[in-house]
């Protein structure tokens, strides 16, 4: 299950892990003009473990989903502008 919230500055994403057996901690992806944060509670530590891609490496991680093992390099497109990609 998951839900989806439009903040002011965020759209907001919560993946809820509804599994029978080892269910992780839900899962919260922020996602901002220039940046997106993945945060999730951490029960070992009793903290919110939060990361934060900036747009680029948001575009590499969705790349890097479908491509096999090896080491890449995005180009950008050509006329492209980097905010709009």
């Amino acid at each position: 299950m998951f839900t989806i919230e439009h903040e002011f500055d965020a759209t907001v994403i919560t993946l809820v892990d509804e599994g029978a057996t080892h269910l992780c901690e839900d899962v919260t992806i922020a996602a901002f003009e220039d940046c997106v944060t993945l945060e999730q509670y951490d029960p070992q530590s009793d903290r919110v473990m939060k990361i934060t891609f900036s747009m680029t490496q948001l575009r590499e991680l969705r790349a890097a989903l479908n491509l096999p093992e090896g080491i890449y390099r995005l180009r950008p497109a050509p006329d492209s502008d980097d905010a709009s990609s």
